[in-house]
């Protein structure tokens, strides 16, 4: 049967900040979390779908330790806000999970393509912001999600970061997915004192997919989502990768989680793509993000 949410252990006394929590596969993370005893806080853009979140998780589990805090990962000043009030408390746990999916070109509020500037950026800054905390508590863990997607790109484009030249929403979402993939596995080797894992949850039937393909306006598009609800797994089940990097003792910094069938099926270790462990790729995009964000990694 594989490894599932009931071999989570008991997290009480563990404080876990999982991004874009409100829906999805965030949703999910957080839920189990809260379920298995963490203070678990909800780190979401909207404050009406943080608190419906809030409310769920709440009544699913009575009890539950379960907070939230507002953050915009489009918005380096929020990103600030927010660790600012956040990293007073030593913290277990930064699940790096909210972003955008395959959106028409936009740019954030600091100027940054929309895709880039929210998956990689703005977790870049929150965890550079948030270090000082997790460094407080022995066996601190950094879980980036990323995607099969990444896979859509054969490198990181860094003549183009913004997508200024040449922009397909698609394309620029498996960058952005791959910067996801890269930064973990460079993370672990530059901060030693924090496991830096990712994950990607296969191919999972969320909010995240279905608003892209409503948004796109394109037939074949939409067709292809309704199809491959068919073969995708829940988002429950889409979350299990996540939550296996975040709470396995047996997980360690550098390794990387996602289904057993690439697509679906129960969490295992996997490869994804082979520019995750270029370190020359590595000190590229972490060079590049303390200039364009102004964190810097002590």
């Amino acid at each position: 049967m594989g490894w599932t949410a009931a071999d989570i252990p008991d997290l009480a006394g563990r404080r876990v900040i999982v991004t874009g929590a409100n829906s999805g596969i965030g949703l999910k993370t957080a839920l189990e979390l809260a379920r298995h005893g963490a203070d678990t806080v909800l780190a979401c853009r909207s404050a009406e779908r943080g608190e419906a979140a809030l409310a769920g998780i709440a009544k699913a589990v009575p009890g539950a330790r379960v907070s939230l805090g507002i953050v915009d990962l489009a918005d380096l000043s929020s990103v600030r806000a927010f660790a600012d009030a956040q990293v007073k408390e030593p913290l277990d746990v930064l699940i790096n999970n909210g972003g955008v999916m395959a959106i028409p070109r936009a740019v954030t509020a600091d100027g940054f393509e929309r895709q880039f500037g929210t998956n990689h950026l703005g977790h870049f800054a929150l965890t550079g912001l948030l270090l000082p905390a997790l460094l407080r508590r022995e066996g601190g863990r950094v879980v980036t999600v990323t995607s099969l997607m990444s896979n859509a790109a054969r490198s990181i484009d860094f003549t183009d970061l913004q997508g200024e030249r040449n922009y397909s929403k698609w394309l620029a979402y498996g960058r952005a997915k791959l910067a996801n993939l890269v930064f973990a596995k460079e993370l672990g080797r530059r901060v030693p004192g924090v496991a830096s894992l990712a994950a990607h949850p296969g191919y999972a039937d969320t909010e995240l997919t279905a608003s892209s393909a409503k948004s796109s306006g394109s037939r074949a598009e939409a067709v292809t989502y309704t199809l491959g609800r068919v073969l995708a797994q829940s988002g429950a089940a889409g979350a299990l990768p996540t939550l296996r990097a975040a709470t396995d003792p047996a997980a360690r910094g550098g390794e990387c989680y996602g289904p057993r069938l690439l697509a679906r099926g129960a969490p295992v270790r996997t490869a994804l793509h082979p520019r995750g462990d270029d370190p020359e790729h590595g000190r590229r995009l972490w060079e590049a993000s303390e200039e364009l964000t102004g964190v810097h990694y002590p």
